[in-house]
């Protein structure tokens, strides 16, 4: 080969690699979900369900199950105020499950306890932890129509982390109404599967106040109407995050053919509907209520708490753990609703179109 040509190959054929690598490389495949013709496929990659099994096994639970028989844990131990309704022989078998699903292996029980004295709340963690059992327990009392009977536990999101691997703090941009940067340009967020869309589609949707996930008007003119380029941009962002969050393409939820008519959905978006609820119910009335228990190195630029949304628990699979109920081998962590202190969740009922 010629030098003076070498330069502009090795250009092209570099050129070559950057755009094919933003392509997914075969094979593909897809599942009829839906007619023919409707183009109601759900794509995946079998190299990327292999690492996701592995990543979505669920643990072996404690063994064996004690009973409901012999004084409480109440009774028995100084200062429990969430579990204090189980027998002491059930307390003492789930705090042992929190300490693997929860804390570092090299701190076990010291990581939410003063090792000197247990029942003491010294330490932030212990008071966070027991404000994520109340939640817990909500959860799987409340939020039926989201978790159905699979419910969650503190492994359905932590995976033996100290913190979530997947969490959100309130973007700086988002909260003073930018749109965007660069000129107007969005650049491309992991938060919403490497699209050219608003990071943050989280504080809009799934925090206080939340605006209505629309990209179509409901009237034929502005006045009244809070839908918008931003609002659009917002609204695919969260879609980017919920197909990414949970491994699936649109159709997972919407018919390709009308993605707004819920009479042509599939039954997972009424799912989705509640999940989304139910995630604004947890930011809001159990980690915003938080915010002044945490330390500042646990906080957001803005000094917000850490949030969950979608990721934080479904980590890429269409049902976390893959379905896999731990809550069976764990009946201590439903609680009674009076005991939850949240407010009510919808438990039945067809979801509003929004």
């Amino acid at each position: 080969m010629n030098r003076r040509n070498t330069l502009p190959c090795l250009v092209a054929m570099v050129g070559s690699a950057l755009l094919l690598s933003a392509c997914e490389r075969p094979p593909v495949d897809t599942i009829q979900r839906g007619y023919r013709g409707l183009a109601m496929g759900l794509v995946y990659n079998p190299r990327s369900q292999e690492s996701l099994q592995a990543a979505n096994v669920a643990p072996a639970p404690a063994s064996p199950e004690p009973g409901s028989d012999g004084p409480t844990a109440g009774q028995v131990y100084k200062n429990v105020q969430v579990l204090n309704d189980l027998s002491a022989a059930q307390f003492v078998r789930v705090m042992v499950a929190i300490t693997s699903w929860v804390a570092p292996k090299d701190q076990a029980c010291a990581y939410c306890h003063n090792g000197a004295d247990l029942s003491a709340d010294d330490n932030y963690r212990k008071v966070v932890a027991r404000k994520m059992l109340l939640m817990v327990r909500h959860i799987n009392s409340d939020w039926k129509s989201h978790v159905a009977g699979t419910g969650v536990t503190c492994y359905t999101c932590h995976r033996g982390n100290g913190v979530p691997a997947y969490t959100w703090y309130t973007a700086p941009d988002t909260a003073s109404g930018v749109t965007g940067t660069r000129a107007g340009l969005l650049p491309p967020a992991s938060t919403v599967a490497w699209a050219a869309l608003p990071g943050d589609p989280f504080t809009p949707f799934l925090a206080a106040d939340p605006h209505e996930i629309r990209i179509a008007s409901q009237t034929a003119l502005p006045q009244g109407s809070r839908v918008s380029i931003k609002q659009t941009e917002w609204t695919y962002g969260l879609m980017m995050h919920i197909s990414n969050a949970l491994g699936v393409n649109c159709t997972f939820c919407h018919n390709s053919r009308s993605f707004t008519a819920w009479d042509q959905s599939t039954p997972q978006r009424a799912t989705a509907w509640y999940g989304i609820r139910m995630v604004r119910d947890v930011n809001v009335n159990f980690l915003n209520s938080l915010t002044a228990t945490f330390p500042a190195d646990r906080k957001g630029p803005l000094g917000d708490v850490a949030k969950v949304n979608c990721e934080t628990c479904h980590q890429g699979v269409y049902k976390p753990l893959y379905g896999v109920s731990m809550l069976k081998d764990y009946p201590e962590l439903v609680g009674k609703p009076q005991d939850t202190a949240a407010s009510a969740a919808p438990a039945a009922g067809a979801p509003a179109p929004n």
